[in-house]
């Protein structure tokens, strides 16, 4: 979770030039996503919809996939796909991914597979639930203002706390959806880095049977610096549990001094998570100490020397040539990446993956969803617009969606699965083109499609570390994989029911208790609300006293009433 509004980056870079590399693709849009303009096909894009576009009523100045699964470069085969076209049981991988980057193609996700049409209707009610996903602006303001207030004051506190020197160089970087600018529904949610810097070069050895995604790390030489606190035995070995204790028993006592402006909400640290690298922060009501109204997850984050390279499983990066092109992709590689103290998932880990941490290139990640077109110019100015970050939150609110439905079967399920199918459909979309807000719909299905292609193919590759599977077991158990694959594709045959907004409830049919005799029932119709819910901003706090006052008012009458008819001859004297 994070604070600041992400800057706009530099002239410098919006004239970076774009390599003359032909794309992959044609920039008309294929047949096989969108719809083809024919008389027994409905056209999806209405003239009404398109004059909301010229209005601006889907687009989000400050914002901005399909994909397709891993295939063969030489047969075209959907690599780990059955041969079996009509099975619909995902391939599960769990030996390793090759070295060499997977070929990425941009044809149908799975054989034999079509998108359906999308009808005008379908069509619309896909743009209006992107309108509704957008975040307002008051509500915006009040949460970043907090968490900016509790970020510096955390900085204040670091650095000038005596008994844990090693945390006074501490900085911030902000990770997460609010500052990629694709955080739907509510700014109720912040990521926090906390970057902290190596003495001296690390030797990162990695964990076999995680494919690059999970590392040992260790210092090149012994130290008399302040991280030995946090060593091993062996005097070089960094301990990622070490560093986890110390961070929530650092923000724990910053938290028991820390007052929030207004004095109106408290910051309380939660309990730690299993297998979690964040110290997880909730801001309740002081009179209200169940509500949540906002969580920051501080995470603390070894940062590798500008001087070393990347391990060698993330040596390829990530995929951006024929997208950003060759040069943006070398400033990319260039860039460091980060540890987070995050352990493997499962039982019976060995004494190595207990201390291990995660690789993370989320500063990456956020640079290639905010700088997101071919062209580096793409929704920076009224000339150019494109529907990409729309997509991506239509998706992230399918997936939340769908884990809201099935909690147990898609607890495997994440919004990063999400995110990484997003990352790859650029990749292989790189043209603006076939991006432009019009095609908002078709683009979405398109993204849609290679969800559920990289699902029943069971390979969904990590974007800078490609022989990690992100869909592999256990990580992802093979049972929720079939559960996923056959949810997607309801979903897509039933015209997105996730993304409709809910049937009116019937009404309500409220008894008078006081009268055992039938009486007629008064109906309470409820209103129907598309948008989710949002946070209350303070003014909307601080009414809530008139409302105790009228809920008291309320009950002294209706005990008159009471009163009243059941000692009529009291009342008659």
């Amino acid at each position: 979770m994070n604070r600041t509004t992400p800057q706009r980056r530099s002239s410098s870079r919006r004239q970076t030039s774009v390599p003359s590399t032909p794309p992959r693709e044609p920039q008309t849009i294929p047949q096989s996503w969108a719809l083809a303009r024919t008389s027994s096909t409905p056209v999806d894009l209405q003239p009404s919809l398109g004059r909301e576009a010229e209005e601006g009523e889907y687009l989000d100045r400050q914002d901005g996939d399909g994909g397709s699964p891993i295939e063969d470069s030489q047969t075209g085969a959907s690599l780990g796909q059955e041969t079996d076209e009509n099975s619909s049981t995902p391939a599960t991988h769990n030996s390793p991914l090759p070295r060499q980057r997977p070929h990425l193609t941009a044809q149908n996700p799975t054989p034999g597979y079509e998108l359906a049409p999308i009808t005008p209707e379908l069509a619309r009610w896909i743009r209006l639930r992107s309108q509704d996903l957008k975040l307002r602006q008051s509500d915006r303001q009040w949460a970043v203002d907090l968490v900016n207030h509790l970020r510096d004051s955390l900085l204040v506190f670091l650095k000038n706390s005596d008994e844990q020197p090693y945390f006074q160089s501490a900085s911030v970087l902000n990770s997460g959806s609010y500052y990629e600018m694709v955080k739907i529904h509510n700014p109720n949610e912040f990521d926090m880095m906390l970057k902290l810097q190596s003495p001296s070069r690390l030797k990162m050895t990695e964990l076999d049977q995680y494919h690059g995604l999970f590392y040992e790390v260790a210092l090149s030489r012994p130290t008399r610096s302040h991280i030995r606190s946090f060593l091993l035995e062996d005097g070089l070995t960094i301990s990622a549990s070490k560093i986890i204790r110390e961070m929530h028993r650092l923000v724990r006592k910053f938290i028991s001094t820390y007052k929030v402006p207004g004095n109106s909400w408290l910051w309380v640290v939660e309990r730690k998570r299993p297998n979690s690298p964040a110290v997880t922060l909730s801001l309740l009501e002081v009179d209200n100490g169940k509500e949540e109204l906002l969580s920051v997850d501080v995470v603390p984050a070894l940062e590798l020397p500008s001087s070393q390279s990347w391990p060698l499983a993330a040596r390829a990066g990530p995929d951006v040539n024929n997208w950003l092109g060759k040069k943006n992709r070398r400033s990319l590689t260039h860039q460091t990446c980060f540890f987070v103290p995050k352990k493997p998932p499962g039982p019976n880990l060995s004494e190595a993956a207990k201390e291990s941490w995660r690789i993370s290139f989320s500063h990456i990640e956020k640079e290639l969803i905010k700088t997101h077109g071919n062209k580096r110019t793409c929704c920076e100015s009224s000339a150019t617009k494109c529907c990409r970050k729309q997509c991506f939150k239509l998706l992230k609110c399918l997936i939340e969606g769908l884990k809201k439905r099935y909690p147990q079967e898609l607890d495997a399920l994440c919004s990063y699965h999400g995110k990484t199918v997003f990352l790859h459909t650029l990749s292989i979309r790189a043209q603006d083109s076939l991006w432009t807000p019009h095609y908002l719909p078709a683009c979405f299905m398109h993204l849609l499609g290679a969800l559920e292609g990289h699902a029943r193919s069971g390979l969904l590759p990590h974007f800078f570390v490609p022989t990690s599977n992100l869909f592999a077991a256990p990580t992802f158990p093979r049972k929720a994989l079939v559960f996923l694959t056959e949810a997607l594709e309801e979903q897509r045959r039933q015209g997105l029911p996730l993304l409709m907004p809910p049937a009116p409830a019937p009404p309500l049919a409220v008894h008078s208790p006081s009268n055992s005799q039938s009486q007629p029932s008064i109906v309470v119709q409820q209103t129907h609300v598309i948008q989710s819910p949002i946070i209350q901003p303070p003014k909307v706090i601080e009414t809530k006293a008139l409302v105790k006052m009228f809920n008291i008012l309320a009950l002294v009458v209706a005990l008159v009433c009471v009163v009243c008819y059941l000692c009529p001859s009291v009342v008659g004297r």
